[in-house]
């Protein structure tokens, strides 16, 4: 897994995290790590860009979770919880009254698309399949 960072300097700023590789168990980690970091710098609104991710794994969806609390400034679960993660997810996507104000998510590959929609993320966060739109819907 490659993971790239953009800062975009517009009225609203937003920071473009672009994952190249499958998110799964061997990167997961990583991917919640970038997106700690950057929201301790400073980031208040975070785009990841999908289009380059052929696979999306259970370890994937945390992050993706993960994500989402963090920009929220809220505490994440610990992935080392295991299940209790999972569980974490599927309640946070239970719960869910709305797409999250402050973490989107950009050109899912179809396979990562479908994941999305089978686990109910697709209502949780909002999907964009065009970069400028995506970058203006924070503003």
């Amino acid at each position: 897994m490659e993971i790239f960072v953009e800062k975009i300097e517009q009225e609203a700023a937003v920071t473009v995290i672009k994952l190249v590789g499958d998110l799964d168990a061997s990167c997961y980690r990583d991917v919640i790590t970038a997106g700690r970091q950057e929201y301790l710098d400073g980031t208040i609104n975070l785009l990841l860009d999908l289009k380059e991710v052929g696979f999306m794994s259970s370890s994937g969806l945390v992050a993706l979770h993960s994500l989402a609390l963090i920009m929220r400034g809220e505490t994440s679960p610990d992935p080392e919880q295991g299940w209790n993660a999972m569980h974490a997810v599927a309640d946070y996507v239970e719960d869910n009254s709305g797409f999250e104000r402050h973490f989107k998510l950009l050109n899912p590959s179809p396979r990562v698309m479908q994941t999305l929609e089978k686990t109910g993320f697709d209502h949780t966060f909002e999907v964009f399949t065009d970069r400028i739109s995506a970058l203006a819907s924070f503003g």
